[in-house]
């Protein structure tokens, strides 16, 4: 679906196993100039592309929880993806696997800190409490730290057009 809706459009992806498990880097690429640190361009570094990424026409991004009500939620380290998907973008496409579907906004605060956070910590092999036992986040002090700062949306911003694909399959922590 994703790759029907973008063509000759410069594209941003945020740091998600979600969009690294739906290969949409390579199926992007093919008809759009796609930015994303995970596959940065030889003469970028990971700060310009995530600059790039986020100043891109279309930024596509994974959210750590959803309510039923709506509330979108997402933890971030260094603030490329909660501002992407803030303001900026013509178009913003919010990625969100069935896994990710809470029924309350405290519980999808609570998937984001205690469940994604801890996994993407393991993933990213940072020395923190929650990497270390992957049980549950510590609010650590560590410099490692990768929850730094938690949005929550609960429309779309007025400046962009965004849409929530809900994807029925657990995809990404």
């Amino acid at each position: 679906y994703i790759d029907s809706q973008i063509n000759n459009k410069t594209v941003g992806l945020g740091g998600s196993v979600t969009i690294s498990e739906m290969n949409l880097f390579k199926m992007l690429s093919k008809h759009n100039q796609v930015y994303w640190h995970d596959e940065k361009p030889t003469d970028m570094s990971v700060m310009e592309t995530r600059t790039a990424a986020t100043r891109s026409e279309i930024y596509i991004s994974s959210e750590n929880g959803i309510s039923e009500a709506g509330d979108i939620v997402n933890i971030d380290n260094t603030g490329n993806r909660v501002a992407a998907i803030s303001y900026g973008p013509q178009k913003v496409y919010l990625l969100v696997g069935e896994n990710k579907v809470t029924t309350t906004l405290d519980e999808a605060i609570y998937r984001a800190r205690n469940i994604a956070g801890p996994r993407n910590a393991q993933r990213l092999q940072r020395r923190t409490p929650c990497a270390i036992k992957g049980d549950k986040c510590y609010d650590c002090n560590s410099p490692e730290r990768i929850c730094r700062g938690l949005v929550v949306l609960w429309e779309k911003m007025s400046s962009m057009d965004m849409e929530v694909v809900l994807i029925g399959e657990e995809l990404g922590y």
